[in-house]
């Protein structure tokens, strides 16, 4: 008895104490605007001062930097928070004139010149909208279906099909094959920009793309039929195959960036150069990110739905039934909810040591040392 009540006398102050962790920064807020925080403190908690920090924006005496992200990007969890907004399903169905009307006044405020009445709330929309449907580097209106805002509904439906029809040679070369077609798009609206790419790499690395996915399902399928596997083993070719399809796609895809170098900038965002070793690591980082997003739903999915089977003799019944609504819902969930994790995983402006270079890139070691610039840095794509 005694002990119970020690669990659960542990349980209420551990609740406690997240409730008022949790209130902290409306509570510093708060204290801010009344007068009764110093300023002098702001430094000692990062709500506090990202809370005066709006305080300062809402009473005019700082301006917003609407071209830097809301959250702290150094950290995962400002990142998540980051992307979690700007691939938020739902801005999909925004129409394109409030798109374009956040764009506008963007534009208008960072010339001084937004209409009167102008909220900070309209500033974060403007931005989230922003940051969910342009292209960071050329600032042009991306295709809705390449945006990564619009991923987790193609993907649910492309992932699903691979795993629910993954036993007939035809749906597996259909649905292989699509998934591939659309990852190409996602990849391309998402490129860095400054790289250009010609029709006959788009091509390369579309058809290699579509040939590595094609070779490794149709392989693992009808080895591991031979070795009669189990169904959750063979259910998990798809995976497989998307995850070996990721590491050709995207190198490819960005194939110039690997052989010409990457645009590579000092701390101050001045172009100094270009960098061969930047956009390996890019390259690198995106492939591993993908895979990161698509693991779990694809992983997951069948081994939830064969355990619910094993265990609830009503679902077993009806799994012709409820067989593809249940996986595209696993699917929608899961994925939806790793894409702003894999997004996140690292920051989207990366950097690379110069004496890093030293070794790979003796040039621009040399040179980048001459300059004086410890770091460089680049747009790492999604």
């Amino acid at each position: 008895m005694c002990a119970t009540l020690s669990r659960v006398r542990g349980l209420y102050t551990a609740y406690l104490a997240t409730v008022l962790l949790s209130s902290l920064p409306n509570l510093s807020y708060a204290l801010r605007a009344l007068g009764l925080v110093s300023a002098s403190r702001a430094h000692l908690d990062p709500a506090l001062a990202e809370g005066e920090k709006e305080l300062r924006i809402m009473a005019g005496e700082q301006r917003l930097d609407v071209d830097s992200p809301r959250w702290d990007q150094s950290t995962f969890y400002g990142r998540f928070r980051h992307f979690a907004s700007v691939t938020d399903p739902t801005v999909v169905f925004v129409p394109k004139e409030k798109l374009l009307g956040a764009k506008k006044l963007l534009d208008l405020y960072r010339n001084h010149q937004e209409p009167a009445g102008t909220t900070l709330s309209d500033l974060y929309r403007a931005q989230k909208y922003f940051g969910s449907a342009f292209h960071p580097d050329t600032g042009d209106l991306q295709n809705v279906a390449g945006r990564m805002c619009a991923n987790v509904y193609g993907s649910t439906a492309l992932c699903g099909g691979m795993m629910i029809f993954y036993r007939s040679v035809p749906g597996v070369l259909f649905w292989q094959w699509s998934n591939q077609s659309f990852n190409a798009l996602v990849n391309y609206t998402n490129r860095n920009a400054k790289s250009d790419l010609t029709t006959k790499d788009l091509l390369v690395a579309y058809s290699s793309a579509v040939t590595g996915a094609l070779t490794v399902a149709l392989g693992l399928k009808n080895y591991l039929a031979k070795k009669a596997a189990s169904v959750t083993i063979q259910r998990l070719v798809p995976l497989a195959a998307v995850c070996v399809a990721n590491f050709i796609n995207i190198p490819l895809m960005r194939q110039n960036e690997i052989k010409n170098g990457l645009l590579v900038t000092d701390e101050f965002g001045n172009e100094v150069g270009r960098s061969q070793t930047a956009a390996v690591k890019a390259v690198s980082l995106v492939a591993f990110s993908r895979n990161v997003i698509a693991i779990p739903s694809m992983f997951l999915t069948p081994l939830i739905v064969d355990a619910v089977a094993r265990r609830s003799v009503w679902f077993k019944n009806n799994l012709k039934y409820l067989n593809i609504p249940v996986q595209l819902a696993l699917v929608f969930v899961l994925f939806g909810s790793m894409v702003p994790v894999g997004c996140g995983l690292f920051p989207q402006k990366n950097s690379i040591d110069v004496a890093t270079l030293r070794y790979f890139e003796p040039e621009n070691y040399d040179k980048f040392k001459r300059m004086g610039v410890e770091k460089v840095y680049f747009n790492k794509g999604l």
